[in-house]
């Protein structure tokens, strides 16, 4: 029970990632209060785990609206009495096709969600952390790897997420608050099946058949997104902060206190540049 006693805030969290994310928390024995847009949806995801798991309750709330993710977080700590963890899994993809030619208020939006939503509620549970003078938090940053041609709302908003990630690792170490940002993999998700009903088009031939591969062949799991929310949320990682973990490649489960001393004393994990012609 890697996570007894502790509760975690969710975005996103009544389906999909966010969902899976909940219920591997639920098994650690953490108490979960899921945070969704879609009231319908949220009310039968937190039926579904309260007959196994009777510490999970949620509210809605559109986390591009900053008023309401002050209410509900409010909400959660008054109906939990705490929050030690927070779960950004709350995103969009965003428009689909060029970057020329897609609807400027889409693009707009998708930043409204995935890079200010993911402020929002990092702004407003953070102040209860710092107050606590602990806490971990998880961002969500793309699952794929380079550009990612004709979705250039959604994966520019993901690579913002690394870089303030990193960025309030600096300004949180002195409370006692740790923050990393994680990236899933190619997860089939409503994502995928957004992007495949928008058409090989504005997809792009080459991406819209490996979406079609990815369908086919079930992707990355879930359960590996579950599982290294857990290791961040948990003590295993103590002393791991600003960091930007691979769910597919990186070999975090193997890491030590020795190991993760050694990971924050270097640039791994972030986004820093190398010059391949730099010779010291």
């Amino acid at each position: 029970m890697k996570l007894k006693g502790k509760t975690a805030l969710i975005t996103g969290g009544s389906r999909g990632i966010g969902s899976v994310v909940a219920e591997a928390f639920l098994r650690e024995g953490s108490r979960v209060f899921l945070v969704a847009n879609g009231e319908e949806e949220l009310s039968n995801t937190i039926e579904r785990f309260s007959k196994e798991y009777p510490s999970v309750d949620g509210a809605v709330c559109d986390v591009s609206n900053e008023a309401e993710v002050e209410q509900v977080v409010q909400k959660a700590i008054e109906k939990m009495g705490t929050i030690d963890i927070l779960i950004n899994a709350a995103g969009i993809y965003g428009p689909i096709g060029s970057a020329l030619e897609v609807d400027s208020a889409h693009w707009r939006k998708t930043y409204e969600v995935n890079v200010f939503g993911t402020l929002y509620m990092i702004r407003n549970v953070g102040k209860h952390m710092k107050e606590r003078k602990s806490g971990k938090i998880v961002t969500f940053s793309g699952g794929g790897d380079g550009p990612f041609p004709n979705f250039s709302a959604y994966n520019s908003s993901k690579v913002a997420i690394v870089r303030l990630t990193e960025t309030l690792a600096e300004e949180f170490e002195p409370f006692g608050i740790e923050i990393n940002a994680i990236a899933p993999g190619a997860v089939n998700t409503k994502f995928l099946d957004e992007a495949i009903a928008a058409g090989e088009e504005k997809v792009g031939k080459g991406r819209y058949q490996r979406f079609l591969r990815q369908k086919e062949e079930g992707g990355t799991p879930p359960e590996k997104t579950g599982e290294i929310c857990v290791y961040l949320a948990s003590s295993a990682s103590d002393g791991l902060s600003g960091k930007f973990l691979s769910v597919v490649w990186d070999a975090w489960r193997e890491w030590d206190a020795e190991q993760i001393r050694e990971i924050m004393s270097s640039s791994a994990l972030t986004l820093r540049r190398v010059d391949p012609f730099r010779k010291d």
